[in-house]
């Protein structure tokens, strides 16, 4: 008889560090757990904090999973040992769980917090805009440069388009401003943009 039903079984399957996994799911079923207990088990297993990098679309699954993360490390902190064995035995790991292993389990939070930078879970946006910080030479940014937020990235938008319509191309936009519903200007400019790089 098996101890876990099968849904469960496929998502200790994915936490194993060893696999490389590809995770889809629907919202809600799982992913974040089973990132997080990958992360817990890639640290279990040895690996420093400041080798592991998470990259997550939002940052509210990045912030999310961090959370998680540390609220399960802090509490393998503080656990007795029968409840600590149970609760690495739900991560798949029942088995060689030395006095040594439970120790180490136990520092974990410690060792997480005290890294420096903290654990890298991150957007894929962020870690992109870290890189390009880094090497700012070698992708062609102006050093030190800023990203710009959406509502900047809007505001531009309407000065190009404020620009084109006060200028000589002001017929042009005329005729590509015909095919566009609605007062807002984000699809006119999108549809220049286009036009401009295709």
């Amino acid at each position: 008889m098996t101890r876990f039903n099968a849904a469960t079984e496929r998502q200790i399957a994915a936490s194993n560090p060893v696999e490389s996994v590809w995770l889809s799911a629907n919202a809600g079923s799982g992913k974040t757990k089973v990132l997080t207990d990958r992360v817990a088990r890639l640290l279990l297993a040895g690996t420093e904090p400041q080798r592991v990098l998470c990259l997550t679309y939002t940052k509210a699954a990045a912030t999310e999973m961090q959370n998680r993360l540390l609220k399960r490390l802090g509490g393998w902190a503080m656990l007795p040992e029968a409840k600590l064995r149970d609760e690495l035995g739900q991560l798949g790991l029942d088995t060689d769980l030395t006095d040594e292993r439970l120790a180490e389990a136990r520092r974990l939070f410690a060792k997480a917090i005290e890294t420096p930078g903290g654990l890298r879970i991150q957007t894929i946006h962020s870690f992109c805009a870290s890189l390009l910080r880094r090497f700012p030479l070698e992708a062609g940014v102006p050093h030190g440069f800023t990203e710009m937020d959406e509502r900047a990235g809007v505001l531009l938008q309407q000065d190009i388009v404020e620009e084109i319509a006060a200028g000589p191309e002001r017929t042009a936009l005329d005729s590509v401003a015909r095919f566009l519903s609605g007062d807002k200007l984000t699809p006119l400019s999108e549809a220049i943009l286009k036009y401009r790089t295709g």
